[in-house]
């Protein structure tokens, strides 16, 4: 397990698939993190390899990316699957946190869910 800080944001590949958020074209660009080659290594990851991202109380699973990012930081595309770990809370402005959340990386077998499967759960 590493414990790394959690950076959110827009990407192209998945700002161009936002509107088939159900299509696996879209878990392909969003159900991700990316990571230091050098942390992925710590973890005994390969690109494509299924982890647990841990936040306070919440976590998902997502395919693992190398990046050239630096060591100690983690990426994941805003979407379903970065939305499962962000605090609901907003500090009083009306807006979650989506960068700097300390985070817990651990490798696991298990599944990554897909959107549809997100979605049913936060809201049935």
């Amino acid at each position: 397990m590493v414990e790394v800080v959690l950076i959110t944001g827009r990407t192209v590949g998945q700002g161009e698939t936002i509107e088939k958020k159900l299509s696996g074209e879209y878990s392909e660009q969003a159900a991700i993190c990316e990571l230091n080659r050098e942390d992925m290594a710590e973890l005994g990851l390969k690109d494509g390899d299924p982890v647990k991202i841990i936040s306070d109380g919440e976590e998902v699973v997502v395919y693992a990316k190398s990046s050239s990012l630096d060591r100690g930081i983690a990426f994941i595309p805003l979407g379903p699957w970065a939305n499962a770990v962000i605090p609901e809370g907003t500090d009083s402005t009306g807006m979650p946190d989506f960068k700097g959340l300390k985070v817990k990386i651990e490798k696991t077998n298990e599944k990554v869910p897909t959107a549809e499967e997100l979605f049913r759960g936060l809201f049935l």
